[in-house]
């Protein structure tokens, strides 16, 4: 017999070990049968409000159901899940399935603590978490980050919301949110790379975003908020493409938070490019009916100026509009755009094609709780049935979120029943409120201190009309007005306006007081693309008011006070044209206003015809930095009796006609007594005709922009004159010039604007008051 060594049977034993693991597991393991669960009973213990069944059918299980272990996991976060409860146990017991819970409290009060800024209405209408709710820990998590956000809002990134639960008897509890609200956070800086046609301040001024200034605590502006960067980048995009820049894009636009959290600075980093202006304009018609230089005559585009796409936007519509006046239908201009980078010019070949034929078969209008229907339908130049046109739905948006009704507006189309029509529909989020009710001072040198006390609603019981009534009081002054106005008579653009009034006027140069009713209703059309009418009549009753003590026999306005008051029934009409734009358009434009009242309607009315013009033109130059103004305005009385009045005739104010007083120039009635040279009276009479020119710059004085100070001169010249009844006391009744210069100080102040004017007279004579300086202010809060 052979013996193996110990060695070699070592090697053996492990070879074999080795070959029945590998065996083992290669052979199928055999499948442990799943456990399975019925359970005769289901008893549910602990809970107190939510009954057994709302228990059992959250989670999905009945007596007698065969369950797995998979099922009662699942029932056991179904019940969890539906946020009832603390916590939740799942036990089975031979045949009995038992389900403990610890029920959520009851929410018996919310409270605030520590918020100042923010009331506790407001606070609980933004929560989800309410009184006799059962507190649930993920919906008070939502509700700490709510009131963050809301309070990130207006600027204070730095609040902490830390909420605590003060259990109750009857598992009961109340949830308190302690609110600590931190600082404002505001905008620190605003600053531009890559600019060089327009400064930095004056690119601050277009946008909606402000930079804090020492006036801080008033302004709100000065927050950074996330949302107003983009529409600050579109603001700063439309700026630039209407002044010709069409390659100009903002490129990035960094936010930095100060590293002690107390200050944002914002960077917009711009790419302006060339400045373009617009080449060759022409009209080029693809349609047989359609005469194209009748259309290029309606284009109205100036070729050198600069290239904006608003000007082009408006021949468009003019050419669109055309086509509807000669009965074409389905007619669209489409501008085709030449760029010429050699020369900076842009041409313009507006083709005129037919477009496909599409009815609009119904407008739907939805989300307007309070507004009616009509308000919006009447935006739309197209009614049911009229030919589809894309851009007079884009330009009824624009119109109805003009109106200020509406938080959100957003008008799309769809397909409708049939293949040539189409749905418009408008969705819309209604603004809380449309109405404000404002105490306000106001303040001037002329007439000192004085409080207003305004209701204005500008959408009446959801119609869109306008009512507004107003008290004002100074020490020289009381007015009351009632003012109504329905912008959309009979569903056209067609402005319906009623005014009542009634206005006392006091005057430390002036014996006498005025009184003077006015009714009075207006309706005002537009008559071009910058113009409109109006036509109105007016019914006044006017009397004077003089101490027996100061009454001076003989004098012209005692003459006119002796009468009785005084009615007058008057028609008349106002043209405007005015081409002045603010905001993102070209800088320069021209303001005309022509009108004529006609009175003496009545029996026993006084009859006159005045007459009253004004040309304003006005420019932005050195690179919109400085605003250069010039007015003319003038004005004629022609009294058909032979006799006007004090009330009707002109006087010229501190604001018509800077460095006098009111009633400062012009004719007056001036008695010296003989006996001892003393002055008798010294009444100012008004004129029967006037004339001013102002001419006045404002400009930038080298502050922050975020200040609100601007500056300005100007000079006057002008003079008011004529009376249809003289006596030999009567001074300056012809033509005589006066002048004056002066410097302003114009600053936007948070409370209203405030205007200070000095003023020095270049020609004057004796006996005019001169004002050397006045201040005015007009405060709403």
């Amino acid at each position: 017999m052979r013996i193996i060594p110990y060695a070699q049977r070592r090697i053996v034993a492990g070879f074999c070990l080795f070959a029945l693991a590998v065996a083992l597991l290669l052979l199928p393991t055999p499948q442990a049968p799943a456990q399975s669960y019925t359970f005769t009973t289901i008893t549910v213990i602990g809970n107190q409000r939510i009954d057994r069944d709302t228990i059992l059918f959250t989670a999905q299980i009945a007596p007698g159901q065969p369950l797995s272990a998979g099922d009662l996991n699942a029932a056991y976060q179904k019940i969890l899940a539906s946020g009832l409860f603390e916590s939740v146990d799942v036990t089975p017991k031979g045949t009995e399935l038992v389900i403990s819970v610890v029920e959520y409290p009851t929410i018996n009060l919310v409270n605030f603590e520590g918020n100042r800024r923010l009331s506790d209405s407001v606070l609980e209408q933004a929560i989800e978490s309410q009184s006799r709710q059962v507190l649930n820990p993920k919906q008070v998590e939502r509700d700490v980050q709510t009131i963050e956000d809301i309070y990130q809002q207006q600027g204070r990134i730095g609040a902490r919301i830390t909420p605590r639960i003060i259990r109750r008897s009857d598992n009961r509890a109340d949830l308190v949110f302690e609110i600590f609200e931190g600082d404002l956070t505001e905008i620190e800086r605003i600053g531009f790379v890559g600019n060089r046609a327009y400064s930095d301040n004056r690119l601050r001024r277009v946008l909606d975003t402000k930079q804090a200034g020492f006036l801080r605590r008033f302004i709100a502006s000065d927050i950074f908020v996330a949302d107003r960067i983009e529409f600050d980048k579109q603001l700063l995009q439309d700026f630039y493409n209407a002044r010709g820049y069409i390659d100009f894009r903002v490129l990035d636009t960094s936010v930095e938070l100060f590293r002690d959290r107390d200050g944002y600075v914002i960077t917009f980093h711009v790419q302006e490019g060339l400045r373009f202006r617009l080449g060759a304009v022409s009209v080029v018609s693809e349609i047989e009916e359609a005469d194209s230089e009748e259309f290029a005559q309606a284009l109205r585009l100036d070729p050198g100026a600069y290239f904006a796409p608003a000007d082009i936007s408006g021949a468009i519509t003019r050419l669109e509009r055309l086509a509807l006046i000669k009965g074409l239908d389905f007619v669209r201009a489409e501008p085709r755009i030449t760029r010429n980078d050699a020369q900076l010019t842009v041409d313009v070949a507006f083709a005129l094609v037919r477009s496909e034929r599409l009815f609009v078969e119904r407008i739907d209008i939805a989300g307007n709780t309070t507004t009616l229907d009509r308000v919006v339908r009447r935006q739309f130049r197209t009614a049911e049935g009229d030919p589809f046109n894309p851009r007079e739905i884009t330009e009824a948006e624009e119109r109805i979120r003009a109106l200020g009704f509406f938080s959100a507006v957003d008008v799309s189309t769809r397909q409708g029943t049939r293949a040539d029509q189409v749905i418009i529909d408008v969705a819309l989020v209604e603004n809380p409120a449309t109405g404000s009710l404002g105490l306000g001072a106001t303040y001037s040198s002329n007439s000192g201190l004085g409080a207003v006390v305004r209701f204005r609603e500008d959408n009446l019981l959801g119609r869109g009309q306008r009512l507004e009534v107003s008290f004002s009081t100074t020490t020289s002054s009381n007015d009351t007005l009632l003012r109504f106005t329905e912008p959309g008579l009979l569903g056209r653009d067609l402005e319906l306006g009623l005014e009542l009034s009634y206005r006392t006027r006091t005057y430390d140069q002036v014996r006498f007081d005025t009184n003077r009713g006015f009714f009075g209703p207006l309706l005002r059309f537009p008559v071009g693309e910058n113009s409109h009418l109006q036509l109105s009549y007016a019914f006044s009753l006017s009397d004077y008011t003089i101490d027996s003590g100061d009454a001076q026999a003989g004098s012209l306005i005692d003459t006119e006070a002796a009468a009785d008051s005084r009615t007058s029934n008057a028609l008349g009409y106002v043209y405007t044209y005015d081409t002045r734009r603010g905001g993102l358009d070209p800088n320069a434009g021209y303001l005309f206003r022509f009108g004529q009242e006609i009175g003496g309607l009545g029996e026993d009315d006084y009859r006159f015809i005045k007459t009253t013009g004004q040309a304003t033109a006005e420019a932005m130059v050195l690179n919109e930095e400085v605003t250069l103004r010039a007015t003319l305005e003038a004005g004629v009385l022609n009294s058909l009796e032979g006799e006007s009045f004090f009330n009707d005739r002109f006087a010229l104010t501190s604001q018509t006609f800077r460095g006098f007083d009111v009633y400062g120039l012009g004719p007056r009635e001036r008695k010296i007594d003989e006996t001892d040279g003393s002055v008798s009276y010294n009444d100012p009479l008004g004129g029967n005709y006037y004339a001013v020119v102002r001419l006045e710059a404002e400009f930038p004085l080298g502050l922050p922009a975020e200040f609100g100070i601007r500056g300005g001169a100007f000079y006057d010249a002008g003079s008011v004159w004529g009376l249809d009844r003289t006596s030999p006391n009567v001074l300056y009744e012809d033509f005589t010039l006066r002048q004056s210069i002066g410097f302003s100080l114009l600053w936007d102040t948070p409370i209203g604007p405030l205007r200070f004017n000095f003023s020095r007279t270049l020609q004057k004579e004796e006996f005019d008051n001169d004002q050397s300086f006045n201040l005015s202010l007009r405060a709403d809060f």
